[in-house]
């Protein structure tokens, strides 16, 4: 297993910058977000954007992608996968038009360079097609909820996802779709309903942050996935004592001291002996690859964040093959 970071941490750097910092800080692979390329759409802040991979420029100039994937070798940096977060079910067609097209540029920079798994949200449709925004559905009743599901999945979610799959799958490549509130796929039923209807192409990127404050047990839930997630993300999830007891999770609370619960390092939410679980439960399920540190920590600066999350995972990750028992030689 191979510990790794998604770059948007350092969104501020150039790609040779990257390339010197990572090795530096002893990662050995990179999750790099490769999309929406629309300027639009990171300067509006809807999800996050850098400046180190621009599908559409090395997709156009052989010559600057080859460059793009020496770069890469001689810093003995892996690309764990291309991350292309967004909305291609949005009920607003521009934008979804917008997330499909950053989605099929991701898929083909991943087969042009060896890279195997693209990173992407199942997306929201409109409860209905006269519906303008996205609509999360949690529950089905009153019944309305209950159409409005069957609309979103039936209608809209099944056959985009049919088709993009059969686009990956065309290409050589695996789709792992982030499970996170606000989405369709938000936890372990609903990653399920869209891989039984989709079929193995897609998998899941497994995040146990979105998943903690579910009230989730995330090992067992890894050990119900079984070959059935393609990537992960490491980052943690602060439960406040306090707080969480009488506003419960879904609570809206804007300062974070009010909060019930928020992201943080590594480390810091659910403490280093959940991570060796973690680890363990992933290479007893046939998770062998990648764990990509994500920061989204308000309590530290990003530079420390990583380093203090760099500093669990050491300690808990197994980077060598399994070698039995000694009474086993």
């Amino acid at each position: 297993m191979k510990l790794g970071v998604f770059n948007p941490i350092f969104g501020n750097l150039s790609l040779k910058e990257l390339l010197e910092t990572l090795p530096a800080l002893g990662l050995e692979a990179v999750e790099l977000r490769s999309g929406p390329v629309d300027r639009r759409e990171i300067a509006a802040g809807r999800y996050p954007g850098q400046a180190q991979c621009d599908p559409e420029v090395l997709l156009a100039d052989r010559g600057k992608l080859e460059a793009f994937r020496s770069a890469f070798d001689a810093a003995g940096i892996q690309i764990s996968a291309y991350s292309c977060h967004g909305n291609p079910v949005h009920p607003n067609r521009s934008q979804a038009e917008v997330y499909h097209a950053a989605f099929e540029r991701s898929v083909r920079l991943a087969e042009a360079t060896a890279v195997e798994v693209v990173v992407v949200f199942s997306g929201t449709p409109g409860g209905s097609p006269q519906d303008p925004t996205p609509n999360w559905i949690t529950y089905t009743w009153p019944p309305e909820y209950a159409e409005a599901l069957e609309y979103q999945w039936n209608e809209v979610l099944i056959p985009y996802w049919k088709k993009a799959a059969a686009f990956a799958r065309a290409h050589g490549v695996k789709i792992a779709v982030e499970a996170h509130p606000g989405f369709s796929v938000y936890n372990l039923g609903s990653f399920l309903r869209l891989r039984e209807a989709v079929g193995e192409t897609i998998g899941l990127n497994f995040d146990p942050s979105h998943l903690f404050w579910q009230g989730v047990d995330v090992v067992r839930m890894i050990r119900a996935l079984e070959g059935m997630i393609y990537h992960v993300h490491a980052k943690d999830t602060y439960l406040d004592p306090v707080n969480l007891p009488v506003k419960g999770v879904l609570d809206l609370s804007p300062e974070l001291k009010d909060r019930p619960w928020y992201f943080r390092s590594v480390g810091y939410g659910m403490g280093e002996k959940v991570w060796r679980d973690i680890v363990s439960a992933l290479r007893t399920s046939g998770y062998d690859y990648v764990l990509s540190i994500e920061h989204e920590d308000a309590l530290a600066s990003r530079v420390e964040g990583v380093k203090k999350a760099i500093g669990v995972l050491r300690q808990a990750i197994l980077s060598e093959a399994a070698g039995g028992t000694s009474w086993s030689v």
